[in-house]
């Protein structure tokens, strides 16, 4: 921790000042980044030889410097690593630096927080809720007869709804309910928005068995399906509320940076690496419900969905 706080005062800006809550929170950047990149040596380490990094996982190999300065500016927003789904940290190795990059993914609940800071005109409840097919669902859509735009749901079997059919999410404004917006999705407009690669540890499915570095078959596993379509719904309630151009500042601008800059570097070494043929290592500190935790064997490459990394629900 004493080369850590070295590195993160040399890294950063002598004219940022932090208050003392960005510097807790970017303590627990670091503790939280410790846990994993043990996780992930051990991961490492427990790989057969051919699917195997050479470079360990380790602080000696992470770039402090770009990792101090990311800090700042995740802290400075709010984001803490500390509590559940506000942000995932992926490390992944940088082939022109030898190093480990620190990607940072928002979590649905960091996007929730992301929104309501910068939000131009933030609702006052946001209720998302899923469908089933044996509730009642009628929507209320604003027209001459409505001024105000509402829903109507009715579980008539509250612990045997039946399948899911769809979702929506729910713009409330207590002062100004003329303003409310009602979004609907069909379940197709839920699954389409699942990861090209989705995991079946996430969404459930069929997943392959390995033995021995052979494929040998595959289980069916249950995921959590139902979780999954939630979230989706719920960072597109969060997503659709507008930044307010008058709120962003410098912090923001270099979080969009960090955000597109992290899409561009995933891109380009899912290409280097030949479908993820090598890989990207990403292990949570400690695998819980619906955690993708390293699905695959060991010894099997596996593929990562960034959107996929909240550690709990």
């Amino acid at each position: 921790m004493n080369m850590v706080i070295a590195q993160f005062s040399s890294g950063v800006d002598k004219s940022v000042a932090l208050t003392q809550f960005q510097r807790r929170l970017a303590q627990n950047y670091f503790i939280s980044l410790d846990a994993s990149l043990k996780a992930a040596e051990e991961k490492r380490l427990a790989k057969s030889e051919k699917y195997r990094d050479l470079l360990p996982m380790t602080w000696l190999n992470v770039n402090m410097e770009k990792l101090a300065r990311d800090v700042v500016t995740y802290a400075r927003v709010g984001f803490d690593p500390a509590q559940k789904n506000h942000i995932n940290m992926v490390p992944f190795k940088n082939s022109k630096t030898n190093k480990y990059d620190i990607g940072f993914i928002e979590g649905y609940r960091g996007l929730e927080l992301k929104a309501v800071k910068y939000g131009l005109d933030v609702p006052d409840h946001i209720p998302v809720e899923l469908v089933y097919s044996t509730d009642r669902f009628r929507p209320v859509k604003k027209d001459a007869r409505n001024p105000i735009e509402g829903y109507e749901l009715e579980i008539t079997q509250p612990f045997d709804r039946g399948d899911i059919i769809g979702g929506f999410y729910y713009h409330s404004f207590s002062r100004a309910p003329e303003k409310n917006k009602l979004v609907i999705f069909s379940l197709k407009d839920i699954l389409k928005r699942r990861p090209d690669k989705a995991s079946s540890e996430f969404w459930g499915g069929e997943k392959d068995v390995w033995e021995n570095n052979k494929k040998v078959g595959k289980e069916q596993v249950d995921g959590w399906y139902e979780k999954m379509c939630w979230k989706t719904i719920y960072r597109a309630a969060y997503g659709d509320i507008t930044i307010d151009s008058q709120k962003i500042d410098d912090d923001y601008m270099r979080l969009s940076q960090l955000e597109q800059e992290y899409a561009e570097r995933f891109v380009d070494q899912e290409i280097a690496d030949n479908a993820n043929r090598n890989i990207i290592d990403v292990t949570p500190p400690e695998s819980k419900e619906g955690s993708d935790d390293g699905s695959s064997p060991t010894d099997q490459p596996e593929e990562i969905n960034p959107e996929e990394m909240e550690l709990d629900f």
